[in-house]
């Protein structure tokens, strides 16, 4: 078979408008490096947003898939499969969690999530306890349910009219929260780090709060860990931090290292109302995926692994307020572990991507969390060498920016 030419200018002709994708195409990564077609090398900050917990093409995850790809690919849902169990018996032993739902993405995840609540306290009280409140700048996922669901009325626009029994209200306000909550009110759903947001942490009294207030309220709490999931903060779950476990958790992106899979978690309890044919996914806990996310689990959960993030976190902040010591560029450092979050001054708002632009023609990927803030989120296992030398790359294109800009 012939391989066609690809370059950038392809995709402004093949693919739907809703990405504008960066200019370079990469084509090969390895570790936390990234090379394109011209054989450029670049720093990985951004992980695949969050998403390639261990890199580029860790050989661990490269033999996983190319053994169980010998074995068995696809059962669908008819079926159950070794990799699934092994990996669903090992998320619940690392967690609260007594059953776990797969499927393939942080939006399905919260989908399944919000129909549960939903369907549970359907089950439990009646039609009329639906309510589900979130949280300004919050993000759940593209679908119609969690788009609304989300706190992000930019998302939403366009696709009206949305589901109904959504309520949302400022993060980190406790009043509102205490005012807003009812009998009606069947879930309380928040992110312990808001990541596309713009990386706004969750006060702690924010979040016990949330848990008193549903207890109250015989709602249940909806941690959405997609971003912050997975060992991203420094434990395996954020939750573990605040020291409150929710009913349902959602995990994805870190999840699986890379490739595509969801899951939802929850409590004996709550499982039980996705009864036999309430809820599914054909491709959800297909063997591929769950054999590489067990590795995945079984790496991340190491001690040691976990232990790092916390040193390498201080190597990210100390660059970051060295670099802002030179240009005086950002107001606040946020986020937990390896998911940080810069928010540059006033002068400069709206201007995040000029940066994300300059860094990547210096060599280094990462992210923005909306116009005003720089995002890294990069492998857990990222050496300190290439910590320091994506720093590097940073400050330069911070310099050419400030330059040309000024």
């Amino acid at each position: 078979m012939t391989k066609q030419n690809v370059t950038r200018a392809l995709f402004d002709e093949v693919m739907v408008p809703n990405y504008n994708p960066q200019q370079m195409v990469p084509v090969r990564g390895q570790g936390s490096r990234i090379w394109d077609q011209e054989g450029k090398e670049y720093i990985d900050f951004a992980g695949g947003i969050a998403v390639t917990a261990l890199g580029h093409c860790h050989p661990a995850l490269v033999a996983t898939l190319k053994a169980q790809a010998d074995n068995l690919w696809h059962l669908s849902n008819i079926f159950t499969n070794e990799p699934a169990l092994r990996l669903a018996q090992k998320l619940c032993a690392a967690t609260f969690a007594d059953k776990v739902f797969f499927c393939n993405s942080g939006t399905e995840a919260n989908e399944a999530a919000f129909k549960l609540a939903r369907k549970y306290s359907y089950d439990n009280v009646g039609p009329e306890k639906h309510e589900i409140i979130s949280f300004e700048q919050s993000f759940h996922g593209r679908s119609l349910f969690t788009v609304s669901v989300g706190g992000q009325k930019k998302y939403r626009e366009g696709f009206e009219p949305v589901p109904a029994g959504i309520t949302h209200l400022p993060f980190n306000d406790i009043e509102a929260l205490k005012n807003a909550i009812s009998a009606r009110t069947c879930a309380v759903v928040l992110e312990p780090i808001q990541g596309e947001g713009g990386v706004i942490n969750a006060d702690l009294e924010f979040v016990k709060a949330a848990r008193e207030l549903c207890d109250e309220h015989n709602a249940l709490l909806i941690f959405d860990e997609v971003q912050t999931g997975a060992g991203r903060t420094g434990t395996f779950y954020a939750y573990e931090q605040f020291g409150v476990t929710p009913d349902i958790l959602t995990s994805a992106k870190s999840l699986g290292g890379g490739f595509p899979i969801g899951a939802m978690l929850t409590t004996d309890k709550c499982a039980a109302s996705l009864n036999f044919g309430t809820h599914g996914s054909t491709y959800g806990g297909n063997p591929l995926a769950c054999a590489v996310a067990e590795v995945v689990v079984d790496l991340i959960t190491q001690p040691e692994v976990l232990s790092a993030i916390k040193s390498k976190r201080a190597l990210f902040v100390d660059g970051l307020n060295a670099i802002n010591d030179k240009y005086q560029i950002f107001q606040d450092t946020r986020g937990l572990g390896l998911l940080i979050g810069v928010e540059l001054i006033e002068k400069w708002q709206g201007k995040a991507a000029l940066f994300m632009a300059a860094a990547r023609e210096e060599g280094l990927m990462m992210l923005v969390a909306g116009p005003k803030v720089l995002r890294m989120a990069p492998s857990l296992i990222i050496p300190d060498a290439d910590i320091k030398l994506g720093l590097e790359k940073l400050d330069a294109a911070i310099a050419k920016v400030i330059a040309k800009e000024s």
